[in-house]
C-alpha cells in the first residue's frame, strides 16, 4: 500500500527536540518532505554530531515501520543556515511591524518589478518565470516571486515545494524560500486542488495582501507570474505598480505570437516598458541525429518582438529538466544550470540586468 506525505508527517510528530523537548516538525527542523511511490525524502536539522546520529536511526525506524522502501534523508547542522533563518525572520518581523510593509511598492525602494505575461496559455509561462528567478539569484540578486496567477497557480509544485508560508503571531506573512527565491502563491492557501471561484475585486484584495502582509525583507526584483491574457489581475498589476515592467512570453507559432501581442499592447498602454520577448519551445533536439527540429514553427518570437518594439531575449528548447524525485533539491521545472536550458536562462538573466541597470 503507498503512504502518503500525510502519514509520514503523522509519524514523526512525536519526535522531539532533546534540548527543548519541543516537536521537531512544530520547530520546522523536518522539513521539504516528499513522498512518492513508496520513496520518501526530506531534510533535517540536527544540534550535535550526537543528536544527527539518532534523529537518522529513528526517523528511519519509523519510516520502515510506515512502510517506506526508499530513504533519502538530507543532515544540516543547525549553525550552518537555520540560526541565520530564525534572525532573518525575527528582522523581517520587526520590520514589517514598524511599517516597512509600504516600502515595497514605493518608487524609492529600488525594488524592480517585472511582470511575465503572455497572450494565451500552454505557453511556459510560469516555466519562465521560476527559472529567470533562479537564474537571477545565480547572478547574485535578492528575488521575490509572486505567482498572481491566481486561477492557475503552479508555482510551488513547479519548485518542488512542499511547506506553506510562516504567519506569525502578529499576522505577518513569511515567504517560502527555494533556490534562494522568495515565493508566495495562491497555492498556499488552497488545499486539494480546489478551484478558484472568485471576481476581480475578490482577486485584487488577494494580490494586495502579497505586498501588504508578507514580510519580503530586502529585494532587488520582484517577479510577478501573470494569468495569461489581460483580465482583471493584469489590470490591477498595471495599475498597482506603475514602474513595473515586463517579459512577454510566446512560442515561435505565428498565431501565438499574434495573441501575446495584446498582453504586450496593454503593457505599452499603460505606460509599461516591455523589455523583451522570450521564445518558449523554439525547438527540439533530435535525439537521433543532434539537428534541431522546429516542430511549432519558426519565427514567431523574432515577429513579435519586431512588433512591439523590443529585443528577443532568448529562444528555449521543448525540454523537461533532468530532475529525479530522489534528488536532494529535486524540483520538476527549475533547470540546472549546467544544463542548455539553464544556460539559456543565465544569458537572459543578464540580459534583464543589463535592462534595468542605471542609466
Amino acid at each position: 500500500m503507498l503512504i502518503s506525505r500525510e502519514q509520514v508527517q503523522e509519524i514523526l510528530q512525536p519526535l522531539q527536540d532533546p534540548e527543548t523537548g519541543q516537536s521537531l516538525m512544530e520547530l520546522q527542523r523536518i522539513r521539504d518532505i516528499v513522498v512518492k511511490d513508496n520513496t520518501v525524502r526530506l531534510s533535517v536539522t540536527y544540534t550535535t554530531e550526537e543528536t544527527r546520529t539518532l534523529l537518522n536511526a529513528q526517523i528511519r525506524e519509523l519510516l520502515q515501520a510506515l512502510g517506506a522502501e526508499d530513504i533519502h534523508i538530507r543532515m544540516r547542522p543547525l549553525e550552518d543556515k537555520s540560526k541565520e533563518e530564525e534572525l532573518d525572520r525575527e528582522k523581517l518581523t520587526k520590520g514589517h511591524a514598524a511599517g516597512m510593509k509600504h516600502e515595497l511598492l514605493a518608487p524609492e525602494s529600488g525594488v524592480q518589478f517585472i511582470a511575465i505575461a503572455s497572450g494565451k496559455g500552454g505557453v511556459g509561462k510560469s516555466t519562465v518565470t521560476v527559472n529567470l528567478a533562479t537564474a537571477l539569484v545565480r547572478q547574485g540578486k535578492k528575488v521575490g516571486l509572486i505567482d498572481a496567477d491566481i486561477y492557475g497557480f503552479s508555482v510551488p509544485d513547479m519548485m518542488g515545494m512542499e511547506e506553506g508560508p510562516v504567519v506569525t503571531d502578529d499576522g505577518v506573512i513569511i515567504p517560502v524560500e527555494r533556490f534562494g527565491v522568495k515565493v508566495m502563491s495562491m497555492g498556499f492557501f488552497i488545499r486539494e486542488n480546489s478551484p478558484v471561484v472568485w471576481r476581480g475585486p475578490m482577486l485584487g484584495k488577494m494580490l494586495r495582501q502579497f505586498f501588504d502582509d508578507v514580510a519580503w525583507g530586502d529585494l532587488d526584483y520582484m517577479l510577478l507570474d501573470l494569468p495569461p491574457g489581460t483580465g482583471d489581475v493584469a489590470l490591477d498589476v498595471h495599475q498597482m505598480i506603475p514602474q513595473s515592467k515586463e517579459i512577454i512570453v510566446t512560442t515561435p507559432h505565428a498565431t501565438a505570437a499574434f495573441v501575446a501581442a495584446r498582453a504586450g499592447a496593454m503593457a505599452l498602454q499603460t505606460n509599461h516598458e516591455v523589455l523583451g520577448v522570450i521564445e518558449n519551445m523554439a525547438y527540439r533536439n533530435c535525439q537521433h541525429c543532434g539537428e534541431k527540429d522546429y516542430i511549432f514553427g519558426r519565427g514567431g518570437g523574432g515577429m513579435l518582438a519586431d512588433n512591439l518594439h523590443t529585443e528577443l531575449l532568448g529562444q528555449l528548447p521543448l525540454s523537461a529538466p533532468d530532475n529525479l524525485p530522489t534528488d536532494p533539491d529535486f524540483s520538476p521545472s527549475v533547470y540546472k544550470e549546467d544544463t542548455e536550458s539553464g544556460q539559456i536562462y543565465e544569458e537572459i538573466a543578464k540580459a534583464v540586468i543589463s535592462k534595468c541597470a542605471p542609466r
